[in-house]
């Protein structure tokens, strides 16, 4: 989770890099609670928005938008909880598609179990 934290944090320093000189706050709000949760949210005049709320150490989720060096628009939604860091966007890198012949092989697989008389370590 503190990673989260980090990456965070060095994200909006690289973002705060790129702004141009003429940019300003709009609304910048923050909020901790005795109880560990919290909140945050921001917003700049060059299109730069962020928001982020959870559970310190525990659970967070958030979204962020703003243009990239390219002009594209970009926008990211997250949650970070056991499960991991799992981000969703259009712009992220994704695999490529499963090939017919494997999904073939897996439904065959599926359909056809062995026989357990066939399997190596089989104790009666």
């Amino acid at each position: 989770m503190y990673k989260l934290v980090i990456l965070c944090a060095l994200s909006a320093v690289v973002l705060a890099g790129d702004l141009d000189k003429d940019a300003t706050i709009l609304t910048q709000e923050s909020e901790v609670n005795y109880d560990g949760t919290y909140k945050y949210r921001y917003e700049t005049s060059n299109g730069i928005f962020g928001e982020e709320s959870g559970i310190g150490g525990q659970a967070a989720q958030g979204q962020a938008r703003w243009v990239s060096p390219e002009g594209e628009q970009i926008q990211l939604s997250y949650t970070a909880d056991e499960n991991g860091y799992l981000p969703v966007g259009n712009h992220l890198p994704t695999p490529p598609p499963t090939p017919d012949y494997i999904l073939k092989a897996l439904a065959y697989i599926a359909s056809n179990p062995p026989h357990p008389d066939t399997l190596i370590n089989n104790k009666k």
